[in-house]
């Protein structure tokens, strides 16, 4: 559904989803929707509001939910995308640790292979004719 962008009367809202007004005014009794309120306490539906009141109506009107019954579905919703969020910064998290070990990791073997390629001249130029027949004399 198009709408445009600002905020929408009760009866816009209404008329949007072919509900009474009083259907809207329940919802928001029951902390289903809580739209804004201007100076003269009208009430004043932000997208956000007008999606979440898409969504009752959806649960309510077409799949038969009762008004407890989404309630809990709404809350559930909150708690797994709360879930998400702090599942997705953990990932984050562990991602850098492992990215920051490997690096550490990376340095360690570098600093190794150095090691090994130092001691290999040394042994190398020992072992060399000249400072073999050197040694000898």
């Amino acid at each position: 559904m198009k709408r445009k962008k600002g905020y929408f009367s009760i009866s816009a809202v209404a008329k949007m989803f072919s509900v009474h007004q009083q259907t809207i005014r329940l919802y928001e009794k029951e902390g289903l929707i809580n739209p804004k309120r201007s100076s003269g306490n009208t009430r004043l539906f932000s997208e956000e509001d007008v999606d979440r009141l898409e969504e009752v109506i959806y649960l309510t009107h077409k799949l038969g939910i009762n008004l407890a019954g989404v309630e809990m579905i709404l809350k559930l919703q909150k708690q797994i995308k709360k879930m998400q969020t702090d599942m997705n910064a953990l990932f984050k998290k562990l991602q850098k640790e492992l990215s920051d070990e490997s690096e550490m990791h990376k340095q360690i073997i570098k600093e190794a292979a150095n090691k090994i390629s130092e001691v290999k001249k040394r042994k190398k130029v020992a072992l060399s004719p000249e400072n073999v027949l050197k040694n000898l004399e």
